[in-house]
């Protein structure tokens, strides 16, 4: 699995600056927090993407989430195809979107009714909005590390490319719009009993990552969800999951289903598009019908519900539906972690690995992490030469301390072994 060569790539790169903010079109994909020059994909199948230089690596990204059944799965692909024929958009009600629907409000406890968008970002500003026009209330409460998208009032110690750029707030977001946000430490009830104490009558949701992905994976305490839950009950709260990330990854019917912790919206991403653009947010349909056009509250979108998206959804979400699939990644998840603590321990390299269902961070620091303070200990220049060495070896994880790994049905135990070979080179050279 040697890299040979990037020239492809570089020269890529070098025009990609030219028309592009930073050569990219999502900001970690530049490689500013590790240095060097990403790899251009031309193509993928299974667990492998393959870069315009030809070489191979083991795919631990997954675009970030929603690969679940690998690469260009051969069901996903034959149903797209199918789609293909019929026409690529319409701007008006299909059938499937009426299956995707009735598939979502049984997988998922929260959902009653759903809309459909077209990305996690428009999922939580349709939820937060909804949430406000539902209760009366402006503000909300989210908390450091969690990133839903970018919307002007959640970028606020965000998590994700904010965190792994150093840029915790955006330039260009005015006062007014974060005046409302209240931002509370992750795993740390206390501080949200004061806070609705003495502001409850004000806050219209609480919104967060029931199991944190974007300041790497950080998994809640067992009082922390539920007592957030009685909170919300007791104030009129709306309590807003967003499983953007989680939908679909950790469970069948997401963190909520896994820790038995019921929302009142959810919003949903990544895997519920099968690899193309989508989002979602549904919740309790005394709250849901508030939405246009029954309700005050405005949201739309041409192509939300678009025939494709649908398509690779409802074909993607039947098949992890099928039995053992969580079980599979569940072992496949815990083999591979477990190993990679006796190879770092057997190195004298201090990690600590945070793992849920088929997501897990390896932080390069000696305290547990529980929240956005205790991620930002990591040794980030220590993550930098652990990257490039996998990378050198055909090892492609995200390229940031801050982001989760995503393991995938497609991975093999050849798969998971040449991986753990990689591991081992790297410890000894850290």
């Amino acid at each position: 699995m040697k890299i040979f060569s990037n020239k492809k790539s570089e020269f890529l790169f070098s025009q990609a600056k030219k028309y592009l903010p930073g050569g990219v079109n999502s900001p970690v994909r530049a490689f500013n927090s590790v240095g060097g020059t990403p790899p251009f994909i031309a193509n993928a199948s299974g667990s492998k993407i393959y870069d315009v230089d030809g070489n191979e690596y083991i795919d631990y990204v997954g675009s970030w989430g929603p690969m679940i059944l690998g690469h260009c799965h051969p069901e996903v692909i034959k149903s797209l195809k199918k789609a293909l024929r019929r026409g690529l958009s319409y701007g008006a009600p299909t059938k499937a979107e009426v299956e995707f629907a009735q598939l979502l409000t049984k997988a998922v406890p929260s959902i009653e009714m759903v809309r459909l968008v077209n990305s996690g970002t428009e999922a939580t500003l349709g939820a937060i909005r909804l949430a406000r026009g539902y209760t009366g209330r402006d503000k909300i409460i989210k908390f450091s590390g969690c990133y839903h998208g970018h919307g002007d009032y959640l970028l606020v110690k965000a998590g994700s490319g904010a965190t792994t750029l150093g840029i915790p707030d955006s330039k260009g977001v005015p006062q007014d719009f974060i005046r409302n946000t209240i931002v509370l430490p992750f795993n740390n009830l206390k501080a949200i009993k004061e806070t609705v104490r003495t502001e409850g009558n004000k806050i219209a949701a609480i919104i967060l990552e029931p199991i944190p992905g974007n300041m790497g994976v950080v998994i809640p305490q067992e009082e922390f969800l539920r007592g957030i839950r009685e909170l919300c009950t007791e104030a009129g709260i709306v309590l807003i999951f967003d499983e953007v990330i989680t939908g679909f990854r950790v469970a069948w019917g997401g963190a909520q289903a896994l820790y038995g912790v019921i929302p009142d919206l959810t919003c949903l991403g990544k895997i519920i598009g099968g690899g193309l653009p989508v989002g979602a947010f549904g919740g309790k349909k005394e709250i849901m019908e508030n939405l246009a056009p029954i309700g005050p509250v405005y949201q739309a979108g041409t192509l939300s519900g678009n025939p494709l998206a649908v398509t690779a959804g409802l074909k993607t979400l039947k098949l992890l539906s099928q039995p053992e699939v969580y079980q599979n990644l569940e072992e496949k998840s815990h083999y591979l972690t477990e190993e990679v603590k006796k190879i770092a321990h057997r190195a004298g390299v201090k990690i600590q690995i945070n793992r849920v269902g088929s997501m897990f961070t390896i932080f390069f620091t000696q305290s547990e992490v529980v929240d956005y303070e205790t991620a930002l200990k990591s040794n980030t220049s220590l993550f930098q030469r652990y990257f490039h060495s996998l990378l050198s070896q055909g090892v492609y994880i995200p390229p940031s301390q801050f982001e989760a790994n995503f393991i995938s049905l497609a991975h093999s135990g050849k798969d998971l072994e040449q991986t753990l070979v990689a591991m081992v080179k790297t410890f000894k050279e850290l």
